[in-house]
């Protein structure tokens, strides 16, 4: 009778063993564990920016340069892609809370970001110029003519910060289109939006009944996009960098950007003279 009791004993112990053996297990699952698991990974845009993220007006689908190359890689990693639509602030909020897997939207990687934020390899090369008035340059000679002027932007986006440094008007919006932004400037309602200089090239092109322009004097800061997800989540980042790298090697990426903005390949640093604006 002793034995079996020792016996049964040594059974509920080594089924201790044996659940806390996989209790260890469930601890050590990932967050990309997770994302695998369900097969879907979740990502933030905006919808509204061109051509980043956007609605095609025959069949409003979503689309754009970032939107594309997320769909790539998902496919790649053999993963469905769910976007959610929001503004610039409600992407980094939703990365933070776990919302959201990931970001997609023309964010640029900063220092000040990389402490708080995972980003990925980067997959768009650029710099910053401004748009303004066609008939006067909004009364701007250079970066130094900003102060008192009525800068348009998103409130927390780096190019705000430039033209707060400055000492402009914040003039903000809340994922507002690109002909609300370049209407205003060229009604006067606002003096000038600093952005990206291929966003604003194509924005320009396209509205060409607006009393606007890229600044013929201003290029600043060259940067790199990314897209960025929570800091602690390493393993999704390093599969998300291969895949980059393998879409850079094969010519994916070239072939996307191609298609995006006007056969130009932003997958490569421009050869610009510019400017170096310390935002920090």
């Amino acid at each position: 009778m002793k034995k079996t009791m020792q016996f049964t004993g040594l059974l509920i112990a080594g089924s201790s063993i044996l659940l806390s053996a996989c209790g260890q297990q469930e601890e050590k699952a990932t967050a990309y564990d997770k994302i695998q698991k369900d097969g879907t990974i979740v990502v933030a845009t905006a919808g509204t920016l061109f051509p980043t993220s956007y609605h095609e007006e025959k069949n409003n689908k979503l689309t754009g340069f970032d939107v594309e190359v997320v769909k790539e890689v998902a496919k790649r990693l053999d993963l469905k892609v769910k976007f959610k639509e929001m503004s610039f602030d409600g992407m980094l909020t939703s990365v933070n809370t776990g919302q959201v897997d990931l970001a997609a939207n023309d964010i640029t990687i900063t220092d000040d970001r990389k402490e708080k934020f995972a980003f990925s390899k980067p997959y768009k090369y650029t710099y910053g110029t401004a748009i303004v008035r066609k008939s006067d340059l909004s009364g701007i000679k250079s970066l130094e003519d900003l102060k008192g002027k009525k800068a348009a932007g998103e409130a927390t986006t780096t190019y705000m910060q430039i033209a707060k440094k400055y000492g402009a008007k914040e003039v903000t919006y809340d994922n507002a289109t690109n002909d609300q932004y370049l209407r205003d400037v060229s009604n006067g309602r606002t003096d000038v939006i600093l952005n990206d200089y291929y966003l604003q090239t194509l924005a320009v092109d396209f509205f060409k009944d607006f009393d606007i322009t890229i600044h013929p004097d201003i290029a600043y800061n060259p940067s790199q996009v990314g897209l960025i997800m929570d800091l602690d989540n390493k393993e999704l980042q390093s599969n998300i960098n291969e895949q980059l790298d393998k879409m850079k090697e094969d010519g994916t990426l070239k072939e996307i950007s191609k298609q995006f903005y006007a056969g130009k390949d932003v997958s490569q640093m421009p050869d610009v003279k510019t400017t170096i604006v310390d935002v920090n």
